[in-house]
């Protein structure tokens, strides 16, 4: 869905633990550049596409991956799309991010209890081919080299501009994104979208929940019409009054 001039919202649908989940990353783009904002889960390099060619955008154009934040589901994709991309594709991370995205640390929420949580959710008609590769993968994450690092309030000039919003908490270096041209917010997963109300940070889902909902209040010096959430796509509506309202709740 095309937000506006140079901001196109992909919705990628993945099969997941046995049922679906439809994420929605963020494509930016201009005469010069076409940057993704995450990456999505390992697999999907031919969905990706799919969308690209939907928002008119060519796949070959693509040279720049701004990653949230470190989650599978954010990074997974990273090894397919540079596994073709001879080099022209670099990824920018924040600092604290870039060690768990490159492998040199375990991803936060893999932890040997999360992993056995999982496989013990995991329905019994899953095939045991697809459990293994699964639980093997959670174990063995996807990595990528991080070309760039990225800090509050930088501005990336692609799109007419957008900047980076440090908001930590659902993982210590989760970044958001605003578009002022638009004025929308890609708020990656610092906000969740359920049935058309936009909602704070999944609080099964997030390192820390208090870090999170004050990491909202930093959204208050933007003028925000439009907000892309990672999980539930998009809202508009009265947006500041409503992140407002679910910044309260950190007081």
């Amino acid at each position: 869905m095309q937000i506006a001039k140079g901001i196109e919202m992909l919705e990628i649908t993945a099969e997941v633990m046995g049922g679906t989940d439809t994420l929605y990353p963020v494509l930016l783009w201009d005469e010069d550049h076409a940057v993704l904002v995450d990456s999505g889960y390992p697999g999907l390099l031919d969905k990706f596409k799919e969308a690209f060619a939907l928002a008119g955008v060519a796949w070959s154009k693509l040279d720049i991956v701004v990653i949230t934040h470190q989650d599978i589901d954010h990074i997974g994709g990273l090894p397919s799309i540079l596994g073709e991309a001879n080099g022209t594709i670099k990824i920018l991370a924040h600092p604290i991010e870039q060690p768990y995205i490159e492998g040199e640390r375990m991803l936060l929420k893999h932890t040997p209890e999360a992993i056995a949580a999982a496989e013990a959710m995991l329905p019994p008609h899953v095939p045991e081919e697809w459990r293994r590769a699964f639980l093997h993968r959670l174990a063995h994450p996807p990595k990528a080299k991080v070309d760039a690092l990225i800090e509050d309030g930088q501005e990336l000039p692609v799109a007419d501009g957008v900047i980076i919003i440090e908001t930590p908490g659902h993982s210590p270096g989760h970044i958001s994104l605003y578009h002022p041209a638009s004025r929308t917010l890609i708020a990656a997963d610092s906000l969740t979208v359920k049935d058309g109300e936009l909602h704070g940070p999944d609080p099964r889902a997030t390192q820390n929940i208090a870090t999170a909902l004050s990491s909202l209040r930093k959204f208050a010096g933007y003028a925000i019409e439009t907000v892309i959430c990672y999980h539930g796509g998009l809202y508009r509506g009265d947006a500041g009054r409503r992140i407002a309202e679910l910044a309260e709740g950190a007081r």
